[in-house]
Formats: C-alpha cells, structure tokens, sequence
C-alpha cells in the first residue's frame, strides 16, 4: 500500500474523531440547558400543589434527567442480568448515603427491571428532597463513575457539578408520586420534548442567561438564523416594562424560596451537630464514671483480702511462714489495670482468690490438727478432752 494513502486513511480517521467529539460536546452542553430550563418551568408551576406525574414539566424534567444519567453509558448487560441502566450505577455509588431509599427500592415487588427501578429511585428522591445530595455522593465515588461512563459523558465532565446546583432547587418543591403505572415499567422510553424551549420571545434584557442558552441550542440546528443585532431594543412602552417587572418579580419569590430551604436545611444540619456533641458528652461522663468505678471496686476487693488474711492468721493456730510458703501466689498486688466494663474479669479473679484462701485455710486446719488419731472431739487432746 502507497504511504499517500495511508496518509490518506489516518487523516479521515483523526476527522472522524474530532467529528465525533464535537459530536458528544454539543449533545452534553444541551442536555445541560435543556435540564437548566426544565428546572426554571417546575420552579414557577409551583405553586401550592404539589407537583405529580400529571404535570408535562415533570415528566419532561424526568426525561431529560435521564438521558444525562445515561448519556455515554456503559449500558452491556448478559444475558443472565439482563439490560443495565443508570439505576445500577445510582445502587452502588449512592450505598454510603445516610438513611437512602437504596434497599426500599430493590424489595418493590411491583418493580422488576433496572430502569423501572431508576425512574422510583428518581422520585422517591424528589419526594425526599434529597436529589441533589445523592447525585453529589455518587460523583464523589470516582472509581464507580469511571467504571460505568465512558469518556465524554456528562457524570465525567464539570458539568455535573453545575447539574447538582440545579437539582439544589427543587428542594422548595414538594412532589407526590404514585410508584406504579406505565411511567415505571421501563417498556417505555423517555423522549424529550424541546419545544418549550425552543421559542423565541424578544426581550430587553442584554443577552440574559435564558436567552443565551436558547441560542446555543438554536446554534446546533441553524447558524443562519442569528441576527446580526437581535436584542437592540426598538419598543419601549409601559406594557413591556410591566411584563419585565413581574418576570423579575417571579425571579424574585422563586430565588427567596429556594433561600428559604436552604436556611432550613442549615438549621435542621446545626441542631443535628449541637444533639451529636450533647450524646458525646454524655458518653465521655458515662465512660469515666464506669473507669471510677471499677477502680473503686478493686480497692474493696484487695481490702476484703487483706482482712480475711488478717482473720486467719489470728483465728487459726497455724505458722505465718508455713502459710506464706504454700501460697504460691499473692493475693494482692495481682490486680490487672481493669478496663471499663470487665465484669467478667473482675469474677474470674475473686474466684480465684477464693479458691487460693479454701486451699490456705484447709491446710492450716491440717497443720493444727496433732498426730497419732487424737483429734478435737472427746477422748483427744483437743477441746473435749
């Protein structure tokens, strides 16, 4: 083969990557804006009610949410655990969440495949108010992300970053689902609809961020369709002015309650530090309460045996250094440093020293007793004589 054409080969394969790459940077930057605008249209359809699987936004938020979970995806099951989905990524980076839905998830007998499984976890975490915290604790865990994501996906890029200060706002939200229905048989696939996001409306603000995104998602489709000047504004009449302020206003009520939550939040997670410190101090006070304790209870214990040495070397006749020659081992200054909570130790030892002042006792009585069969009862020399 001549060397033109392999030049020739390796010139369209590196075209073909660049392609492809650029490719995968625009699905990942309007999955992005698409699920930035997704959240705006559930932050103002809140109201009062809370938002079900009913609602278009929802299930348009929901859709979105799960192309990014699954965007680059390394979704090749076997044939014996059939499909993978994001739902098998979520199970194991998200295991060392505090108090999670993980386990409640997997018993559903209603629920058998994984991406019907992802879309309860997806709700039961709305419901919760916790999304976000789940998302950020599966990102953390890098090893598992790298394992499940091919390069270029959005759980790989900084983009995930910014979709978990997204999904920080729902929190002021409230959801009610119903975990049963068509929404979670997984048979299902999830398609998202762009033409809420799609419209252009013109306004007087100077390139606003909701602006700027739709044109980046209209630049995908068409670069021709940009004016040269589009936000000059050429009307300026008090309907206009009204719009704009009760827009900001909406901004406004939806900004303070997302504040809101989060005050709340803080304060939930400062009195869960303040009642954590109290049951520490009150553990330290219990440890060294049961420490003075066992120290006082091994000084009754050596002063109950120096008495009873001190009352059998006074009652029974017998030699001191013939009983300090058979006990072989001291019964004091034995005593192990006691640890909080031995017990079972401490009653191990005093059977011991019983056991060691029996044997003492029963030797001296030998000692005492005289020789030849002449004992204490009657007929010896003993009391009876």
């Amino acid at each position: 083969m001549e060397p033109g054409y392999v030049q020739a080969g390796m010139a369209t394969g590196e075209a073909s990557r660049k392609v492809s790459a650029r490719n995968v940077a625009v699905e990942r930057k309007n999955l992005i804006s698409v699920c930035r605008f997704s959240v705006k249209t559930l932050l103002e359809k809140y109201t009062a009610e809370p938002i079900d699987d009913t609602a278009e936004e929802f299930i348009n938020f929901a859709a979105i949410l799960e192309h990014i979970l699954s965007h680059r995806f390394k979704g090749s099951g076997s044939w014996f655990d059939g499909q993978k989905s994001f739902w098998d990524y979520i199970r194991l980076a998200c295991a060392k969440v505090p108090n999670n839905c993980i386990s409640s998830i997997e018993s559903m007998e209603n629920i058998s495949t994984s991406q019907a499984k992802g879309r309860a976890w997806m709700r039961v975490a709305l419901m919760e108010k916790r999304l976000s915290e789940y998302v950020a604790t599966a990102l953390r865990d890098i090893r598992t992300t790298r394992r499940f994501f091919a390069e270029g996906a959005i759980m790989l890029r900084e983009d995930a970053t910014v979709l978990t200060g997204m999904l920080i706002g729902l929190g002021a939200i409230d959801f009610s689902f119903c975990l049963k229905g068509e929404a979670l048989d997984g048979k299902s696939s999830a398609v998202i609809d762009y033409t809420p996001y799609l419209k252009f409306t013109q306004s007087y603000d100077y390139l606003s961020d909701d602006e700027d995104d739709r044109r980046s998602i209209d630049s995908s489709t068409s670069d021709d369709s940009i004016p040269e000047h589009p936000y000059i504004p050429l009307v300026t009449d008090e309907e206009s002015w009204n719009t704009k302020c009760r827009k900001m206003e909406q901004r406004f009520k939806i900004v303070n309650a997302q504040k809101g939550y989060l005050e709340e939040l803080v304060r939930l997670r400062e009195s869960q530090l303040k009642n954590m410190e109290m049951e520490n101090k009150k553990l330290k006070a219990q440890l060294e309460e049961a420490q003075s304790q066992s120290q006082q209870e091994k000084k009754d214990l050596e002063a109950v045996v120096l008495e009873l040495q001190e009352q059998m070397t006074s009652l029974i006749p017998c030699d001191s250094n013939h009983l300090a020659k058979n006990l072989s081992i001291p019964l004091i200054n034995q005593w192990p440093t006691l640890e909080p909570y031995s017990s079972q130790d401490n009653m191990k030892l005093l059977r011991r020293f019983e056991l060691v002042l029996a044997a003492a006792m029963g030797h001296c009585l030998a000692a005492a007793m005289p020789l030849g069969g002449s004992g204490w009862g009657p007929g010896g020399s003993g009391f009876g004589g």
